[in-house]
């Protein structure tokens, strides 16, 4: 699975972005999709995730009700819309992609540059 993330810009605190990943390759076998984040000096952080057919979602609390995750299961795009940005939101933002219920987020992407300016 290949994944392709775009949509990452500078933005200020208080506005919205909608970042884009673009999954091809054996699509057919992802269980879920997932974005996670990594800031400067940071380890990297899960966001949230997405069931690729139950649809059911999962946040970090630091994300929740700002953030939504979504998908379109025909044309094998991940979206994240992210609203009332603030300045940690700033960092290089990851699509991930798993093939099972218990299998770790094996397939990734090369990572969107979210910059949110004060």
């Amino acid at each position: 699975v290949q994944l392709v993330e775009s949509g990452g810009g500078l933005v200020q605190a208080g506005d919205s972005l909608r970042l884009s990943c673009a999954a091809s390759g054996r699509t057919w076998g992802i269980y879920a999709m997932a974005w996670f984040r990594q800031a400067p000096g940071k380890e990297r952080e899960f966001v949230g995730s997405i069931g690729w057919t139950s649809e059911h979602t999962n946040y970090a609390d630091s994300v929740k009700g700002r953030f939504t995750i979504s998908r379109d299961m025909y044309k094998f795009t991940l979206s994240l819309q992210m609203n009332s940005l603030k300045v940690e939101d700033t960092a290089d933002y990851y699509c991930a992609a798993r093939m099972g219920s218990h299998a770790r987020y094996e397939y990734w992407g090369q990572g969107t540059l979210v910059t949110v300016s004060s």
